[in-house]
């Protein structure tokens, strides 16, 4: 806003930091995420077998409490897998200089023989 009253319009600007390495996250940030998703899986797995009891028992279906309980039996050898798993390489825009050919030299030079 100017003193006068007026809005002034500018032009868009990215405020994100510019990439200039190639260089994976830390280990110890890896780690971290690996942490988190291992914990997140394993929490689903006694809410599972909760549930499972629930529906044996207070609806008496035992084909669906076994479709819950057989979802929930892979699920601390899914956690384990996924958690070790390395994190996939991201593509990001490395911003690198790239000198154009005919930023320096636009046109062909005489060559001029002093003998």
């Amino acid at each position: 806003m100017i003193p006068g009253g007026s809005v002034v319009n500018t032009p868009h600007r990215d405020d994100s930091p510019v990439l200039i390495t190639e260089a994976q996250p830390s280990y110890d940030d890896q780690q971290a995420v690996r942490r988190r998703k291992y914990a997140i899986m394993m929490s689903f797995r006694i809410p599972c077998l909760v549930l499972a009891a629930v529906i044996f028992q207070v609806w008496q279906l035992w084909w669906l409490s076994l479709i819950v309980l057989a979802v929930s039996i892979p699920l601390p050898w899914m956690a384990v897998l996924i958690a070790n798993d390395r994190p996939a390489k991201k593509k990001e825009h490395v911003n690198r200089f790239r000198r154009s050919h005919q930023a320096v030299e636009s046109r062909g030079h005489q060559v001029v023989d002093g003998s």
